[in-house]
């Protein structure tokens, strides 16, 4: 498995999956289905049990006509149903070279540069990148295999790589409290081991809003030692983002806008999955597709809607849950990721839109906007059907054990200096603010959000879990590295620190926020 207000409008508009079978050949369908699925005899006891009324009818035909052949004999084989060839043709994602013969070891040169690139048809614009792709290279490795990357900066300033979600040595985190920037034409080996199965993503951390609004970003998957069952579908990773292009082409600069701008999170105004806007996946229909999501925008919330379909999700930012939660919507915030089903259905060469919608996360962020078609899901074939989802046996995550957990209370915050100028920060401090800790520690963490914007906390090195109003785990019971903190709202969560002592950042994932302040440190001791 190694190396390889306007949504009541769109509901209005979406499509339902067609209909056009009747009851009696979807039944037929079915009944086909799971004899060649489980490759029974055809008169199997179960096969027996689901067709006893017309195999009686039919018996004396049977008899004459088969001249004394078995009726039990087998059907022939049906070929399984499988996507079409093409099916992600329109969603190219670039695929690192393993430079390292062990197969318990990804080892990749990377690069990052600027690219010459036609973003917006008919335009060329300079792309920062890594490995000269957008996105860049997808990483794949299994949990607890290690990952060296020779990483070489050749762009014009400094940067850093931190691996968003992934617990590491602290001296590989890329942060600026733990490791110096990489300066032009100087290099930088990352080397660790990635313990956890999930998705995850890698980003830039020295003019964090800037770096990756000009296309540095790529996807992280680390699979878990056991191969996933077929039936959850037929994989798919979608990076979501969106870029500031002028009319000419060239980037709109990272501090366009000024404190008003800062202020409410720069959103580009071209949206992107995998780096292609408004691409075409094809689905063939029935067979179920997992989708592995990643919001990989600097400062854009991804609510999400597929035109006549759900979402069955099935995991977060690390691992799986234990049951599928479904639901018509999916909200990404900034950094967040999620791992879900989708079972396309549709008449043969329809096509359904995945939307992006408009999502109140404080003001100017929902008025007057409205939803943008980000893919568009080409259905294609007659209708199969599949045997009801079912998840792997997971081992439940235990909550983690509140008592005796120290306190800690932090403010997301915002000033106006007497000249007028913005700045954010944590407890009415931009940059400094210091949380220690000690190793082995578990701490209660209130979030308080003081402002009219929702903001995506994320903590780097660690994962936490939510707790719900009665001071509890919420359910599904999951760890995560990023969560919404609603405007002039709070969260809580807790989190245990394990022996990786040193100084670890947190901060809103709105990176406009972070560059203004709003970020601190725990200073994690032995």
């Amino acid at each position: 498995m190694r190396r390889e207000a306007k949504r009541g409008e769109w509901n209005a508009h979406a499509k339902n999956p067609s209909k056009t079978a009747s009851n009696n050949s979807v039944a037929a369908m079915r009944m086909v289905s799971a004899s060649t699925a489980s490759n029974r005899p055809f008169c199997s006891p179960q096969a027996r049990t689901s067709i006893f009324p017309a195999f009686r009818r039919a018996a004396p035909l049977c008899l004459f006509a088969l001249l004394g052949a078995s009726a039990c004999d087998e059907a022939p084989a049906q070929p399984p149903a499988t996507q079409p060839p093409d099916f992600v043709s329109e969603l190219p994602l670039a695929v690192a070279e393993d430079e390292n013969p062990d197969p318990d070891v990804l080892e990749v040169t990377l690069h990052a540069r600027v690219e010459n690139m036609e973003v917006v048809a008919g335009k060329t614009t300079p792309v920062w990148t890594y490995g000269g792709t957008l996105p860049g290279p997808l990483l794949r490795l299994t949990a607890g295999d290690r990952l060296v990357v020779h990483f070489v900066n050749d762009l014009p300033e400094a940067t850093t790589i931190h691996w968003h979600g992934i617990r590491l040595p602290v001296e590989m985190d890329g942060s600026p409290h733990s490791q110096a920037p990489v300066e032009p034409g100087e290099t930088f080996t990352y080397d660790f081991v990635a313990p956890d199965p999930g998705t995850y993503w890698y980003h830039p951390h020295v003019h964090d809003a800037a770096q990756l609004g000009f296309g540095l970003y790529g996807a992280l998957i680390v699979d878990p030692p056991a191969p996933p069952p077929a039936e959850l579908g037929d994989e798919v990773v979608l990076v979501l983002s969106d870029i500031a292009v002028r009319d000419d082409g060239s980037l709109a600069p990272g501090d366009e806008g000024g404190d008003l701008a800062t202020l409410f999170g720069r959103e580009g105004g071209v949206l992107l999955v995998n780096g292609v806007v408004q691409p075409t996946l094809h689905a063939r229909n029935g067979k179920r597709q997992r989708w592995r999501i990643v919001n990989a925008a600097k400062s854009r919330y991804f609510l999400l809607g597929l035109t006549g379909h759900s979402f069955q999700r099935i995991g977060g930012q690390t691992g799986m849950y234990g049951d599928a939660v479904p639901s018509d919507e999916l909200l990404l915030a900034p950094g967040e990721r999620a791992d879900v089903v989708v079972e396309p259905r549709g008449a043969d060469g329809a096509t359904e839109q995945l939307m992006w919608l408009p999502f109140d996360r404080g003001y100017g962020s929902f008025e007057f906007r409205d939803p943008i078609p980000i893919l568009d899901m080409e259905i294609v074939g007659d209708a199969i059907e599949e045997a009801p989802l079912a998840l792997p046996a997971v081992a439940p995550i235990e909550p983690l054990d509140p008592n005796g957990a120290e306190d800690v209370h932090i403010r997301l915050t915002k000033e106006t200096d007497a000249e007028g100028a913005l700045h954010m920060g944590v407890n009415g401090v931009a940059f400094d603010t210091a949380i220690p800790a000690q190793v082995g520690q578990t701490q209660r963490w209130q979030i308080d959000n003081e402002m009219e914007w929702d903001h995506p906390f994320h903590l780097h090195g660690f994962f936490f879990q939510r707790l719900d109003d009665d001071g509890r785990p919420s359910e599904p019971v999951e760890w995560l590295d990023t969560v919404n903190v609603p405007k002039e709202g709070s969260v809580e969560m807790l989190v245990r620190y394990d022996n990786r002592p040193g100084p670890w950042m947190f901060h809103c994932h709105i990176l406009d926020h972070a560059d203004a302040g709003m970020m601190g440190m725990i200073d994690l001791m032995p």
